[in-house]
């Protein structure tokens, strides 16, 4: 305690961070070794998914051996280091693929490179050397970023080369974006459910995120065993498979809906109702969020929606499943149009006129500063406080 106590602020800062890189290089190798360690499986599966059979890649269907004869020779190019750029990144650098990162010299992105261990003009490079020297092109820009991009990128996609994305926003929508690859390399994609950071953090757990995969373009023959030996490098527990275009349509839906969207539109809404009705805002939040995210949702994440409705009382069984069909219609309408949008490309228009402005980052901090600053995620804050776990 005392040698602690003793340490100037500089050093205690340094031992900081010298203790987190210490233990995140052993976790990332426990996550490793555990890959390696796995009882290996048959290359296919086909599962059954509410009664209909789908094919599934799971890690220990690409153990190291495995990723290494379909990677191995491979130089792995991301571009972008954003939560996406970064957690792939990284994962792949454990799993013991060769890894460069390309981002825009000397900005946020570089530097944040820099302290994850990327080594200037070895191992991180700008954007275009990057994309020079690599042999899978891993494009991790936002969408807008992506766009602005592609014009400087494209050169290097050359013949023999793989093109690798998360999202299939770019290549659908290559009538906005105008992003249209070549026709001489593989195209594929390995799109984590889940933020970078989830990414990142399940993969030191030893754990995995669910990720779809896709083939746009199969030159070699071997894009789909690309795809999934990419889909399991970057830190996925599982895989599955879809399209460019479904990836896009149901992940811009969900974005906007029941993820984030919607439910920040019904959290306001009962809040709202409840406060208007004389409910304190501490009760209102502990009835509308905070009881949701940690006791509900917990319960339908492990076991499903019918095991924690089973582990409420009667009362609320009873009211959910009368409620339930009432909210069904009154929501589902708004989901169609919510498709509908996705699918003309309404969408896809808005996130690239307002992310590719200038003050992008300005206007998206008022927005969510009106979040951050409505009374019931104030109140949420106070709420998180008190949590055991949060006191000191």
């Amino acid at each position: 305690m005392l040698s602690r106590l003793i340490l100037s602020t500089p050093s205690r800062l340094i031992a900081a961070r010298l203790a987190a890189t210490t233990a995140t290089r052993a976790a990332a190798a426990v996550a490793v070794t555990a890959a390696t360690t796995a009882p290996r499986r048959r290359w296919i599966q086909t599962l059954d998914f509410g009664g209909s059979k789908e094919v599934v890649y799971e890690r220990s269907d690409v153990p190291p051996a495995k990723m290494t004869e379909i990677l191995g020779k491979d130089t792995l190019a991301v571009i972008g280091y954003g939560t996406q750029g970064r957690a792939q990144s990284l994962n792949a650098r454990d799993n013991g693929l060769k890894v460069i990162v390309g981002v825009r010299r000397g900005g946020h992105s570089w530097d944040l490179a820099l302290k994850d261990g990327w080594i200037a003009d070895k191992t991180l490079f700008d954007i275009d050397s990057a994309c020079a020297k690599g042999s899978i092109i891993m494009n991790l820009l936002s969408d807008a970023g992506q766009k602005a991009a592609w014009p400087a990128m494209k050169k290097h996609i050359t013949k023999g080369k793989t093109l690798y994305f998360s999202h299939g926003f770019g290549v659908v929508f290559a009538d906005q974006t105008g992003i249209v690859p070549p026709k001489d390399v593989d195209v594929i994609l390995a799109a984590p459910k889940g933020s970078g950071t989830t990414v990142r953090n399940l993969f030191l757990e030893g754990r995995g995120i669910n990720s779809s995969i896709a083939v746009y373009q199969n030159v070699s023959g071997k894009a789909k065993d690309r795809a999934i030996a990419m889909g399991i490098a970057i830190g996925s527990g599982y895989l599955y498979e879809t399209t460019f275009k479904k990836e896009v349509y149901s992940d811009l839906t969900g974005e906007r809906g029941i993820l984030m969207g919607a439910i920040q539109g019904a959290f306001q809404a009962q809040y709202e109702v409840l406060r208007a009705k004389g409910h304190s805002p501490s009760e209102a939040f502990n009835e509308t969020v905070e009881e949701a995210t940690q006791s509900l949702y917990p319960l339908i994440g492990a076991h499903g929606l019918d095991y924690m409705f089973a582990n409420c009382s009667t009362t609320a069984q009873r009211g959910a499943l009368d409620w339930a069909p009432k909210f069904h219609k009154a929501t589902k309408p708004v989901f169609e149009a919510l498709y509908a949008a996705v699918e003309s490309g309404e969408e896809t228009r808005r996130t690239l006129d307002c992310n590719s402005r200038d003050d992008y980052r300005v206007g998206l901090e008022k927005e969510l500063a009106v979040i951050r600053g409505s009374e019931m995620w104030r109140a949420g804050e106070t709420v998180r406080k008190l949590r055991p776990e949060n006191q000191k």
